[in-house]
């Protein structure tokens, strides 16, 4: 993994030479290489197989600071801290029930309960706002850029699944 993480000029951040922490204002920042980043901000590869492995450590600006291949690979301190600033970046609660969906102009109308209590969003129609994430899994991305998940398209009620998959 290493030459060919030279050869691609991925630059990976370990416990040896990175240090994670909580900036004053409440964000996350690193020390690595002799130099400080703050904020910087966790953008998982894979978010909804693998979040907790490849992770990209990037600045404000986009420009990555380094590769996490584990959070796993830190200490335990550390590991909740990153865990805790790629559930805030990944935040997606949970469809429990769909109330209802109606469509109009493009766009359909969502009524829901969620894990995060009652909901009520927008969707655009097209471009990939609802899409498959796993087998039964659907990710529903609104108009705001908030997400929610479907768990498994397999629980819903009959009366639900009916309403659901027209969308896709």
């Amino acid at each position: 993994m290493t030459e060919l993480a030279a050869a691609a000029g991925i630059h990976y951040l370990t416990k040896e030479n990175a240090s994670f922490f909580r900036t004053p204002g409440g964000l996350l920042g690193v020390a690595c290489g002799g130099a400080e980043h703050q904020p910087v901000y966790l953008h998982c590869s894979f978010p909804h197989t693998a979040g907790r492995q490849w992770i990209s450590v990037r600045t404000a600006e986009g420009s990555e600071v380094g590769m996490i291949a584990s959070i796993d690979d830190f200490p335990a301190e550390t590991a909740r801290l990153l865990e805790e600033f790629i559930r805030l970046r990944y935040y997606a609660p949970a469809i429990t029930k769909v109330v209802r969906i109606r469509e109009e102009f493009g766009y359909s109308y969502w009524e829901t309960e969620t894990t995060a209590g009652p909901c009520r969003f927008t969707v655009r129609s097209g471009g990939g706002r609802i899409q498959a994430v796993g087998a039964g899994r659907l990710l529903i991305t609104d108009v705001d850029g908030n997400r929610f998940v479907i768990e498994d398209i397999g629980r819903l009620s009959e009366k639900e699944f009916r309403l659901v998959p027209i969308f896709l």
